[in-house]
């Protein structure tokens, strides 16, 4: 699909999501998306599909971090099938590195230096960021820097 495709794909879903339902069969997205069980194996299955594994850094209670989760990323997850998963900011929750070793959400959080929520992170081969990190929110052009990002990793793995 292509990036104004996708963004026309999303406006669409987003004027569907205020009205209250879906329009020219857009539906809204489950308003979550998967926590990391294993960024290796999450990584691998991204990979092979030639995509970047997209990792949403939240935090509880976030209302910007419910914004991209429900309007950007869990849409696109849903709908374009983008690899995407969810790491809880201080989080207790088991994962592995990419590397394949045990560690928690918190302890990733931490060994990335992720200090705001959300913080949205483009990963390629050997868990490398293959684009600039989106850090924060911004209400007027969040998905142009979004889709932006998100050609530069889809460049960067293919």
């Amino acid at each position: 699909m292509t990036l104004q495709r996708t963004a026309w794909t999303r406006r669409r879903a987003l004027l569907a999501l205020a009205a209250g339902g879906a329009a020219d069969g857009v539906r809204a997205a489950a308003p979550s998306l998967p926590p990391s069980q294993s960024l290796q194996g999450e990584l691998a299955r991204a990979l092979a599909a030639r995509q970047p594994l997209v990792v949403m850094v939240s935090l509880h209670g976030c209302p910007w971090c419910k914004l991209v989760r429900e309007h950007y990323l869990a849409p696109m997850h849903a709908q374009e099938g983008l690899p995407v998963v969810q790491i809880g900011m201080g989080g207790t929750h088991a994962t592995r590195t990419v590397a394949g070793e045990r560690t928690t959400h918190g302890a990733l959080v931490r060994a990335w230096g992720v200090k705001l929520a959300p913080t949205v992170l483009f990963l390629g081969p050997d868990g490398r960021e293959v684009a600039e990190r989106l850090v924060g929110g911004s209400p007027d052009f969040y998905g142009a820097y979004l889709d932006q990002r998100l050609a530069r990793a889809r460049r960067a793995v293919a």
